[in-house]
């Protein structure tokens, strides 16, 4: 009988290792296959950690490695934490579609580094356009110290790299906000380095001249944006006979003088080929260093003769000045202190805020954008076009027909906002679909005779394809400042208040939106919310809380235990009877 007992142990025990060594294996594998497999469930309502499908696309169809490097590694505050954190979980995402190819790793430049190595390393990152900020860490010893960050990627494809910056930083916003926009752009911002990449050579682009175009100082920004992505032309439009299919898209910036027929026909048959468009438009000559002089100006008209051509194509941008009290501020005396004059900001309703309307990817997370002596814009019913408002004015907003008196006295004697009766003017407009030639049933025979036999072009009467162009009525709104002091500012930079609107953005996503064809823009449609707790909540159910949050949990493992002890003594009793 105790021999009998004897070798029914060793089976309970060699049954037990068996079942011990089955489980240690399937844990093993759950292992393996959740490294190798990286999948989840998205439960969140805004469906943060789904990659759109154009970025999916894009990722499906990667013919060599890339390479993520990221400079987000080392004790940070909470923000930069999250927005590492954040960045991890993009680029696994991307792994699950890519799979090996994508490689990510984590590093911290300085770590380990002398201080003159840390010099070096900073020149070094600098060429690469990574730059470091330098973040102030309370310490409960020191009181505070210093700390260098570096929120920025490097992507390595096809033998080709390029940096990313991870934090986008706009200085009305608070650090959550700036989280908040930051993680919403990760997933396009990762997604269009490797596109940029991949791009055998830059999309090519034409900067128009030949009309008074803005160019010069004042487009330096601009043109330094576009370069990095692109490869800009400027070309004339008054010394050449068409404008080539192979610009991706073309730029129609501020023009001052009259564009006649044969300029708009060059133009208008460029669209018919299939080609982009981005127009900004100033309709009124609007000269502020008058200000200087005599405190006020009449606007005049530009008669740019483009009217027809846009209406044609869809909108009319109207021969108005949009005010509004959402505004930027300029200085102005107000008194004087010991022989020096005192100044003071105040609204200059000319010089409107712009907030993104709708959700539109070129707009979707932008904030405010500003624009000078902007126009309103109506759009033309055309079925065969679809029209997009992109920006529009305030709810406290109104429209004055030219002529226009502009005076600096608005600044000492506001209106009333009551008198702001027109809210919601339009001043970006996106069109597509396939367009109409603004010059159909208006050419003589024998021109498009000639057209054909002498320069072997054909006369297009309607758009290969469907294509697109993108109608802003502000000549200024891509323009950058500058002065002798700070020398060339940052499009969008107002040196007044010292903030940075988001217009060097608008200008790139409209490009980007009318030259990509991959639709990887999408992805900034994400919008997603940092859903902060209620502090006054957290603060009078703070003990209700603990007490579900460590003691349920430890309540239900007792009684599982007590119940497991319970039925394993009723067992081994009714085996003893």
């Amino acid at each position: 009988m105790s021999k009998l007992n004897t070798n029914k142990r060793k089976s309970q025990v060699r049954l037990a290792i068996i079942r011990l060594l089955m489980l240690v294996a399937i844990l093993i594998g759950i292992n393996i296959l959740a490294a190798r497999f990286h999948t989840g469930i998205d439960l969140t309502k805004e469906k943060r950690f789904t990659l759109s499908q154009p970025t999916k696309n894009m990722l499906s169809s990667m013919k060599d490695v890339a390479v993520f490097t990221v400079y987000l590694k080392g004790n940070f505050p909470a923000g930069y934490q999250r927005l590492a954190e954040a960045t991890r979980e993009k680029l696994e995402s991307f792994r699950s579609v890519a799979g090996k190819k994508i490689i990510y790793r984590f590093v911290n430049p300085f770590e380990g580094k002398s201080e003159e190595e840390k010099v070096l390393i900073s020149k070094e990152l600098a060429e690469k356009g990574i730059y470091g900020v330098n973040l102030k860490i309370a310490d409960e010893s020191e009181g505070y110290s210093e700390k260098w960050v570096f929120p920025y990627v490097l992507v390595q494809y096809k033998n080709s790299e390029t940096s990313v910056n991870l934090y986008d930083e706009v200085q009305w916003m608070n650090t959550w906000e700036n989280l908040i926009k930051s993680e919403n752009q990760l997933e396009y911002k990762l997604a269009s380095a490797i596109n940029r990449l991949d791009q055998p050579a830059k999309p090519e682009i034409a900067y128009i001249v030949g009309h008074g175009e803005s160019l010069g100082i004042q487009t330096y920004d601009l043109l330094q944006s576009l370069g990095v992505q692109y490869k800009v032309d400027t070309f004339d439009l008054t010394t050449n006979y068409y404008i080539p299919k192979s610009y991706k898209a073309i730029i129609i910036n501020r023009p001052t003088t009259p564009i006649d027929d044969r300029e708009k026909f060059k133009i208008d048959q460029y669209v018919m080929e299939g080609g982009k468009v981005l127009w900004a438009i100033d309709q009124l000559y609007t000269p502020m260093d008058s200000l200087n002089k005599s405190q006020q100006f009449m606007t005049l008209d530009y008669g740019l003769e483009l009217d027809d051509m846009l209406f044609k194509y869809g909108v009319r941008v109207n021969l108005d000045v949009i005010e509004d009290l959402q505004c930027l501020q300029l200085p102005i005396i107000v008194g004087a202190q010991s022989g020096k004059p005192q100044m003071q900001l105040r609204p200059w309703m000319f010089y409107p805020i712009f907030a993104p309307a709708g959700q539109h990817p070129i707009v979707k997370n932008l904030s405010g954008i500003f624009g000078r002596f902007a126009s309103s814009i109506d759009t033309v019913a055309n079925p065969e076009v679809k029209k997009t408002i992109l920006l529009q004015s305030s709810k406290y907003s109104r429209v004055e027909a030219f002529p226009v008196r502009v005076s600096l006295s608005v600044l000492n004697y506001p209106l009333p906002p009551d008198m702001f009766t027109k809210p919601y003017q339009s001043s970006a407009v996106l069109l597509e679909g396939k367009f109409r030639s603004a010059f159909e049933n208006r050419l003589a025979p024998g021109f498009i005779k000639l057209l054909e036999d002498s320069l072997k072009r054909k006369f297009r009467t309607v758009s290969d394809t469907a294509t697109s162009m993108i109608v802003v009525s502000d000549g200024e709104m891509f323009e950058n400042d500058f002065s002798q002091s700070q020398g060339i500012m940052e499009m969008g930079y107002w040196k007044f208040t010292q903030t940075r609107f988001e217009n060097k953005e608008f200008l790139l996503n409209c490009i980007e939106y009318l030259t990509d064809n991959t639709g990887l823009l999408e992805a900034r449609v994400k919008d997603l919310k940092l859903r902060m707790l209620d502090r006054k909540r957290v603060k009078d159910e703070k003990a209700k809380w603990r007490v579900i949050n460590i003691g349920v949990p430890i309540a239900l493992i007792l009684v599982f235990a007590s119940a497991y002890m319970f039925f394993r003594k009723r067992r081994y009793e009714k085996k003893a009877v």
